[in-house]
């Protein structure tokens, strides 16, 4: 998946654009990826906690949809990310 020109033009941290990036990277033909954070951090050479900052920022943003996973036998695996339409219009306030 493309990423948006208007990413850049949203005031985010550059922790989240880069994990955005990332994830459009990874994101299937539905805009759909499910790398795990520990997997994000190692790929892009952050620590966890940024990782979790930075999809944090996204998720506040409506750029992403988080949904949880789980394994057959009732444990957590990593969640499920689906990216959203960056927004058109761009608030002068950001």
């Amino acid at each position: 998946m493309n990423v948006e020109r208007r990413i850049y033009d949203l005031g985010l941290p550059h922790r989240a654009v880069t994990v955005y990036c990332y994830l459009c990277d990874r994101s299937n033909k539905q805009g759909e990826c499910f790398p795990s954070a520990k997997t994000i951090a190692l790929d892009l050479s952050i620590s966890r906690r940024t990782v979790f900052r930075a999809l944090n920022e996204l998720l506040e943003k409506g750029l992403i949809e988080k949904q949880p996973r789980l394994r057959d036998n009732g444990g957590s695996s990593s969640n499920l990310y689906r990216l959203t339409d960056v927004p058109k219009e761009v608030d002068e306030n950001v």
